[in-house]
């Protein structure tokens, strides 16, 4: 009993496999798949992904997660689209974290948009994919005009030969679990609900950029991120001045007042930026790719008048962030 539970938990985590595309000519084995957007990897979530895992190892299948890019709503109408919470990275990330064997990250495009249920089962879950078992949320459809459910997938399951079930939401506190609720709390600027719907802290990831160099010339010299490419086109999930932390750059996060937002009172583009100035902190990192956690929001943007009211501004979030972490040291 001992050396069959030693086993069971002795799984060696292996790399996350990130796949961009399929060749149906190719022969794949056998997987477990789920199928879904994963926006933020909530804890909702993760309880999916989870079972996954659990289904794929008690079948000896390769466990796998088909997600979209872009984002569906995006390709339909990226004017009327939610703002994301994750970047690519950050979502491969969470994901792989939770012991999957594979990522397909499905190009979202007119072709595929177009597959109707039927096609999508033959080509994709199928042909493609080689899918024995699929596991989804309660709320999943598929196919063209989303005309496809689990219902509809059932059937074809029975027909093709492979297993079909369904998790039902998490509920808490009388709320579901979901990208719509943390999409909320993210824009309320509330990071610690934020939290405990993702189990973590909310985190940003990017390469360090060169910047305009202002941050040093006012006395707060500061690494400016890539966000990731979908923030230049659409809101990010939360904006403004919060406490923060970066790792990354040393074997503990570096404590830190970050930006997140279009820097209304020094550029007019509109380009969303995440900058965050380290305290005591002078190293040359440009190119390097770091995570931002953003703990705890100060306040929203705000366009100054001048560079010394911006100046006198910065100055009073990071008395406040230092104070925070202060705190937080004596606690």
């Amino acid at each position: 009993m001992h050396e069959q539970q030693y086993n069971s938990r002795s799984f060696r985590k292996r790399p996350l496999k990130v796949l961009r595309s399929l060749n149906p000519d190719f022969s794949r084995p056998p997987c477990a798949l789920t199928i879904g957007n994963f926006d933020g990897v909530h804890r909702g979530h993760q309880a999916l992904l989870r079972k996954l895992v659990e289904g794929a190892r008690a079948r000896q299948l390769t466990s796998c997660v088909m997600t979209f890019e872009p984002h569906p709503k995006e390709f339909f109408s990226a004017a009327n689209a939610p703002p994301r919470i994750l970047n690519l990275r950050d979502k491969l990330e969470a994901i792989g974290k939770l012991n999957i064997d594979q990522v397909l990250v499905q190009n979202f495009n007119s072709a595929f948009a177009k597959l109707n249920p039927e096609a999508f089962v033959s080509e994709i879950l199928l042909k493609q994919l080689n899918a024995r078992w699929v596991l989804i949320g309660d709320d999943f459809c598929y196919g063209a005009k989303r005309a496809g459910n689990f219902s509809s997938l059932q059937i074809a399951g029975k027909k093709w030969g492979f297993e079909v079930e369904s998790i039902a939401t998490v509920i808490e506190n009388q709320e579901r679990i979901s990208s719509s609720a943390l999409r909320q709390a993210l824009q309320d600027g509330n990071m610690e609900y934020a939290k405990e719907l993702l189990g973590r802290t909310y985190s940003i990831s990017g390469h360090v950029l060169y910047g305009q160099q202002l941050g040093r010339k006012l006395g707060f010299p500061t690494i400016n991120l890539a966000v990731a490419n979908h923030f230049e086109n659409l809101k990010p999930a939360t904006s403004g001045i919060f406490v923060a932390q970066v790792h990354g750059i040393a074997a503990k996060p570096l404590p830190a007042v970050a930006s997140l937002g279009v820097r209304p009172s020094v550029d007019h583009s509109g380009k969303v930026l995440l900058e965050a100035h380290i305290f005591d902190f002078k190293e040359n990192i440009y190119g390097r790719i770091v995570k931002v956690d953003l703990l705890k929001k100060l306040r929203d943007e705000a366009k100054y008048s001048d560079l010394n009211t911006l100046r006198l501004a910065i100055q009073n979030d990071a008395l406040q962030a230092q104070h925070y972490f202060k705190q937080a040291h004596n606690v």
